[in-house]
């Protein structure tokens, strides 16, 4: 199967074209980007959708002064007594809008005083229950999704937790942005790491993929693309949760994947690096190029996702079709 006769491989041909159409849309997030009077969010999501509110908190409240909560859908289902959410405002990251838990525990809490906000990639309010009980949506895109892992629509829930921080902060430059989209079209077609570096993935019983603030979030989602994708046995960590055990598990036979916000790497990555050596652990220093942080969690995440499907067809798998994954995933 040819690389470009995948549905994967365009829905993350689409991404550059969607990140710049987005930003011409950005302005209606002054509207829509709730927070509280004391500038706090709550977040809820699930699967992509859920590593994509880590980064938001990352983002959010070392860039913009926003105090950035997680909710669990179970405890919320399972308090015996009203929670007291009015005035706060509950972002709700699902890609399609039918997440049924995440619906569920959104309408909870809007009974409990909360303001949703829906980030999805579904324009037809009708197909879209998330979307219509929030009654605020950020639309992602109006690119319809495809039954695949999740590419564009990940990387464009990165790209509107930058654009919010940016409305609410101006902490970014509008260069950012704009440099950002150029390097995502290089990302696409760039080869990352060749034959040599396939072949040691392909070798490697147990894949690892560490990351610190903003770059955890795609250590984590880089491992579950090449779950899905690929079948590999891929797990994502923070920088710091590594070392506090999973470190003790990898051989010399795995490979971990290191992701550093800056070619020079900051102490945490060089302790990980240090008890990898240790091991003899063998290690793949994924560096940013030349985009600014953390805007270059963007590109170093399009090419991990290039590299789980260049991967998966290495293998003779179907990328468009892993088995055990739906595109609305029901867990309620």
């Amino acid at each position: 199967m040819n690389i470009k006769d995948t549905l994967t491989y365009g829905d993350i041909a689409e991404i550059p074209a969607l990140l710049e159409k987005f930003s011409a849309r950005s302005g209606a997030l002054k509207k829509l980007a709730l927070r509280s009077k004391d500038k706090a969010v709550y977040l809820v999501g699930r699967g992509s959708s859920g590593t994509a509110t880590l980064f938001a908190k990352y983002i959010w409240e070392a860039y913009a002064g926003t105090i950035t909560n997680f909710i669990h859908p179970h405890s919320i289902f399972e308090a015996r007594k009203p929670l007291n959410f009015k005035g706060q405002s509950v972002w709700a990251f699902s890609q399609s809008g039918r997440s049924q838990d995440i619906t569920a525990c959104l309408e909870k809490l809007v009974k409990w005083g909360a303001r949703g906000v829906a980030v999805t990639n579904e324009a037809d309010l009708k197909n879209n229950p998330l979307a219509r009980l929030a009654g605020r949506h950020i639309l992602l895109s109006h690119s319809k999704e495809v039954p695949v892992a999740a590419t564009k629509s990940f990387e464009l829930q990165l790209w509107a937790v930058l654009w919010t921080a940016q409305t609410w902060s101006r902490c970014f430059s509008p260069k950012d942005f704009k440099d950002t989209i150029a390097a995502a079209r290089a990302a696409i077609s760039d080869d990352y790491g060749g034959e040599e570096l396939l072949k040691k993935i392909k070798n490697a019983p147990m894949l690892g993929f560490v990351g610190r603030g903003p770059y955890n979030a795609v250590a984590e989602d880089s491992a579950l693309k090449f779950r899905e994708m690929a079948k590999s046995h891929a797990l994502g960590y923070s920088a710091a949760e590594f070392l506090h055990g999973p470190v003790g598990a990898y051989t010399a036979k795995d490979l971990v994947f290191l992701f550093t916000p800056a070619d020079k790497l900051p102490e945490d990555i060089l302790k990980v690096k240090k008890a990898l050596d240790e091991r003899g652990t063998p290690y793949e220093v994924v560096r940013p190029g030349r985009l600014k942080f953390p805007f270059s969690c963007v590109t170093v995440d399009i090419r991990m996702k290039m590299l789980a499907l260049r991967l998966a067809l290495s293998k003779g798998l179907n990328p468009d079709n892993p088995k055990g994954l739906n595109k609305v995933t029901q867990t309620f």
